[in-house]
């Protein structure tokens, strides 16, 4: 069997033309109106009990409810809210800037951390290369470059690059690398 049962509505523990009007959340009291339109307060902290006889309504119980309106269960707005609590001047707040105001913070911490993981993942480094050795001539590449034709351009051979630029991967010259060529009249020998 289920939870709910008809001994929870207020049909059955509220004495007959007894209407729930509202609930005050300062106070954790219910309010209650009879046929008659006097207003009754329930004890605090409790949804039924012993009512008592009040002459005026705080403000955060609407007085303009009517005995066919259940306010926690008949929406009066169409997209189903109903505003209960208005402030001291009878005016009911409206939220500003919508409901995702409160999640900006959140996206804007979410994009500052992608930006850095860009930065840091696909941008390339500020440090400057490491500078050619005196016998050879720094060079940057340019589309369409080969090692073998860099070096041929130099009149070196493809063994003396390799050995000046011993991280370039031949087969994957990227324009705007700079490489180290080799000097005509340099002798370049492997160290081991």
């Amino acid at each position: 069997m289920g939870r709910w049962t008809q001994y929870d509505e207020d049909d059955y523990r509220l004495p007959e033309g007894v209407k729930r009007i509202g609930y005050d959340g300062d106070t954790g009291c219910y309010y209650f109106r009879d046929r008659e339109g006097v207003v009754y307060k329930g004890p605090e902290g409790s949804e039924f009990g012993e009512l008592t006889q009040i002459t005026q309504l705080p403000v955060t119980v609407s007085a303009e409810a009517d005995g066919d309106n259940d306010v926690e269960a008949a929406p009066a707005r169409g997209d189903g809210y109903q505003p209960l609590a208005v402030d001291e001047h009878g005016s009911r707040h409206a939220l500003r800037g919508g409901a995702y105001r409160t999640l900006f913070p959140f996206f804007l911490i979410i994009a500052v951390i992608l930006l850095l993981i860009w930065r840091l993942a696909f941008s390339p480094t500020l440090a400057a290369p490491a500078p050619c050795p005196s016998t050879t001539i720094p060079y940057i590449i340019q589309p369409g470059d080969n090692c073998w034709e860099i070096a041929r351009r130099y009149n070196s051979t493809l063994d003396k690059f390799r050995i000046v630029n011993p991280k370039v991967v031949c087969s994957d010259l990227h324009p705007g690398d700079r490489v180290c060529v080799p000097d005509e009249g340099s002798s370049i020998s492997r160290v081991f």
